[in-house]
């Protein structure tokens, strides 16, 4: 805006032209310009109007009143007459003029030629704001390309425009899966971001759940402002466009012949250039309205005796069209919204495409209307999916307990098992007691055979148990024996090798478990619109391998990949997604960055926990929170994690791991570090080489170098680039050579390991001190603090104990420091310097973080000589 008026004041330019679609904001602009210029030019304005669109001069009426009827349709007494109007404003205050035009894309030919023949004379400036399509008219057009006219063109807002919009407009953290939701909600257009983000908050969907806003539901299509919106539309429009508008609303994607044979292909022409419409490139073309929840609102407006004369006239011209997909999904949402009757079999196809689609509410209402009894247990199977994607999985499981047996001999009979289970283990119920329920009801073949339930209940046991040797053996037998008739793709295989690369990842052997995942994932493209989530199924033992083998970025091209071919199912497995994009930058040791997406998973998880999560992420979360001194959200993720239903045998060893190293942060009383201890010598451990060796970093992590042994003993042992980084770094720790250090820290900081070289460095720095070698000293300081800055550190903190030498002190902390170093309590020390307790322990703590250690036992030895 600052720059428009600075060209009218300045008169660098007579004109300025505002480009921009509808709702992107030129009005706004245009009114906030006249308001700026108000006290410094003589501001008149005109509105052009698709009534006077037709009408010579129409617009310029106002200016006009004085002349008589012949002279009013002459270009010439218009101009005089105007010039006239101006002078007589000029003379009152000696401002200029400046003319601010607002929908010019609607000025009839002759007031467009009276506007640019104002301005080639100098006689005012105008600023125009008009839509891209169908654009200015000619006189004004050819204005720009003689360079006598300046033209900005506004585009919607950026998914970064939007952030930045949010993060100013709500107070708290957004998470980018409500920032994803308004963006593609909104299409970057911020008279709908406006009314979406009122309605919404109006609605009590969107909501502050402790410090982040989440979305707790669809957007809503028929909130207050959105309905205005669309109606103010609606009213500016001509009826023949307000018609085909309602009609694509209700039917699109609809053929764009249908619609021209309907409505004629002028219109059609003119809504697709204002950009109302959007067609497809398939054959045969289809329209749609530019944006779903528009359309949605346009629907809300019409009756439904209207509603049914629609359907009428699109119906005759479709000529027993087929539709699929979108298109049969909208024309049963539209039948039933009219009352009529649809056949069971459609009913069903309809309630499938919208499951596919994440449209839950539809799925569950029109898969409720099946009643033929053939159909009506998968009916009820996609009933529950809806549910278990809207994390009501208590009822999810009791649809599907009364349907999974009559579905067993159907095609989905797998994935329905599958959904079964994991609704109810979601609910808080054991996979033991499911299983056996499951066998009860199934009974056992007359011919003694083995059910394929059974191997699909006994693949589920193993995995949960990480037993890679009995998963690969279940799996095995599952590719051996064909898969249910009528099943797409091979279900059991996929879930079985995913689960047997989270078991081999588990083990230690992240690589195998990659060649596993890999595996799951090829079986996944007949899988696609199953009732059972195996690609995010899938993703997740992916990404866990390969942040296993420390291949940071090949996990987030993984996660990125699914992001951007998923998008529909952002509402539903976000929380996972982000969770899992948090754990990574935890295994970097980017912690801060960790807790900005562990916060927001966690509350996500908390609403909708698909993939069983939930106390993984709190557990993260809190070692998060805790390490970075946020005490308050530390204690209350804690009690999140405590409370949470157990994830299950997989998840349950690192859960339990950065739990206790969290508490340790919190309280130093070394409770937590002892509870590592025990985990450590555990059985469970004993068999998962792989994560007890994350076990020891969170340990050593603590400043316990007793573990650098066991550390160097199990990396032997383990695959991938992460256990080879460990192993180096553990060898030359305990070697203590300053300059096999600084080269070692430099190798590991190359191959992408910069938290594990900046503790390289700084173990460096401390040795070269020790050493007498200071200026190489202060290198390896310098080099830590250049890692710490890529880290995106805000502390001084490391990963293990190192001193950090030629640092200051101030006098109350060298004070305080003496005090402790003597044994004195904090409260001892603060009546002895007559200060709170509060400051002795705030000095301390910086101290501590100045000097790398994380107790009193370290101060002495730390201490700048």
């Amino acid at each position: 805006m600052e720059r428009i008026c600075n060209l009218v004041r300045n008169r660098t330019s007579q004109a300025v032209f505002v480009m921009a679609g509808p709702g992107i904001g030129k009005s706004s602009l245009t009114e906030a310009i006249s308001e700026r210029l108000a006290g410094e030019l003589n501001i008149l304005q005109i509105h052009g109007s698709s009534a006077l669109a037709a009408v010579p001069f129409g617009v310029l009426t106002p200016y006009t009143a004085d002349l008589t009827a012949e002279e009013s349709v002459s270009p010439v007494a218009v101009l005089r007459s105007m010039w006239t109007y101006f002078e007589k404003l000029k003379a009152g205050n000696g401002n200029s003029v400046l003319l601010v035009v607002d929908d010019a894309h609607y000025l009839d030919e002759a007031s467009a030629g009276v506007l640019a023949d104002l301005i080639s004379a100098g006689w005012a400036s105008v600023v125009a704001a008009a839509r891209q399509r169908p654009g200015l008219p000619q006189p004004l057009d050819q204005l720009w390309y003689d360079g006598l006219a300046e033209r900005i063109d506004l585009r919607p807002l950026t998914r970064e425009q939007i952030e930045e919009v949010l993060e100013h407009l709500l107070d708290g953290t957004v998470p980018g899966a409500t920032i994803d939701a308004a963006w593609t909600a909104s299409g970057g257009n911020p008279r709908l971001l406006d009314a979406l983000l009122h309605d919404a908050a109006e609605a009590g969907i969107l909501s502050k759940r402790n410090g982040i806003w989440m979305l707790l539901g669809s957007l809503p299509a028929d909130g207050a402002r959105l309905t205005a919106v669309v109606s103010k539309d609606h009213i500016r429009r001509r009826p023949e466009e307000q018609e085909a508008l309602k009609l694509v609303a209700l039917s699109g994607p609809v053929g764009r012949k249908v619609i021209e044979d309907i409505c004629g292909a002028p219109v059609v022409r003119s809504l697709l250039d204002q950009q109302m419409i959007v067609e497809t490139s398939g054959v045969p073309a289809e329209l749609s309205l530019w944006n779903r929840l528009f359309a949605h609102a346009i629907r809300n407006t019409i009756s439904v005796s209207r509603s049914l004369q629609l359907q009428e006239k699109i119906r005759a011209h479709q000529n027993g069209t087929v539709l699929r997909g979108e298109g049969k999904l909208r024309s049963v949402e539209w039948a039933l919204e009219c009352g009529l009757r649809v056949a069971d079999a459609d009913l069903l196809e309809a309630a499938r495409e919208a499951l596919v689609r994440f449209r839950n509410d539809s799925a569950r209402s029109i898969a409720a209307r099946v009643q033929d009894p053939d159909l009506a247990p998968l009916a009820r199977a996609v009933q529950a999916r809806a549910l278990y994607n809207e994390g009501a999985y208590a009822d999810a499981a009791a649809l599907l307990d009364g349907c999974w047996l009559e579905l067993a001999g159907h095609g989905e009979g797998p994935a329905v098992l599958l959904l079964l289970v994991s609704a109810h283990q979601a609910a808080g119920h054991q996979l033991a007691a499911v299983a056996e329920d499951v066998l009860e009801q199934a009974g056992r073949p007359a011919d003694g055979g083995l059910l394929w339930q059974e191997e699909i209940l006994r693949l589920l046991k193993a995995g949960a148990g990480v037993d890679h040797r009995t998963v690969a053996a279940v799996v095995e037998g599952i590719r051996n024996h064909p898969a249910p008739e009528g099943a797409a793709g091979q279900p059991a295989t996929a879930v079985g090798e995913a689960l047997l690369a989270h078991a081999l990842t588990a083990v230690g052997r992240p690589a195998d478990g990659l060649d596993a995942a890999l595996l799951a994932a090829s079986e996944l493209a007949p899988l696609e619109g199953s009732l059972f989530f195996f690609p995010e199924f899938a993703l997740g033992r992916l990404v866990i391998s390969y942040l296993a083998m420390g291949e940071w970025e090949s996990a987030e091209r993984e996660l990125n990949s699914y992001a951007a071919g998923h998008a529909v199912g952002a509402a539903t497995f976000d929380g996972s997604l982000q969770l899992l994009r948090g754990y990574s930058m935890l295994r970097q040791g980017r912690m801060e960055r960790a807790y900005q997406l562990l916060l927001p998973a966690v509350e996500a998880l908390r609403l909708n926990d698909p993939l069983q999560l939930f106390r993984f992420g709190s557990s993260l979360g809190f070692y998060a929170a805790a390490r970075l001194g946020d005490a308050a959200q530390a204690k209350r993720l804690e009690q999140d994690y405590k409370d949470a239903v157990t994830g299950g045998p997989a998840h349950d060893l690192l859960a339990g791991a950065y739990a206790a190293a969290a508490a340790e942060y919190l309280s130093r009383d070394g409770k937590g570090l002892a509870s590592l201890h025990t985990m450590m010598t555990a059985a469970e451990a004993s068999g998962r080489a792989g994560q007890l060796l994350e076990l020891l970093a969170v340990c050593w992590d603590l400043g316990d170098p007793s573990v650098i042994p066991m550390v160097q003993d199990i990396a032997r042992n383990v695959q991938g680039r992460w256990a080879e980084a460990m192993l180096e770094l553990s060898t030359a720790w305990e070697a203590a050579d300053g300059e096999a250090l600084m080269q070692t820290a430099a190798s590991l900081e190359q191959s992408g390991f910069v938290n594990l070289a900046r503790e390289a460095y700084a173990r460096a720095s401390s040795v070269l001190d020790q050493a007498g070698e200071k200026r190489r000293s202060r290198q390896a300081v310098a080099q830590r603090e250049k890692c710490d800055h890529e880290l995106g550190e805000r502390f001084r903190e490391g990963r293990f104990i190192a001193a950090a030498p030629a640092v200051h002190l101030t006098r109350r902390e060298q004070d305080i420091v003496e005090l402790a170093v003597q044994g004195l309590t904090d409260r001892e020390i603060a009546q002895r310097l007559m200060v709170s307790v509060r400051t002795v322990e705030g000095h301390l703590y910086r101290t501590y973080v100045k000097l790398g250690v994380r107790s009193r036992d370290e101060l002495e030895s730390a201490l700048p000589k």
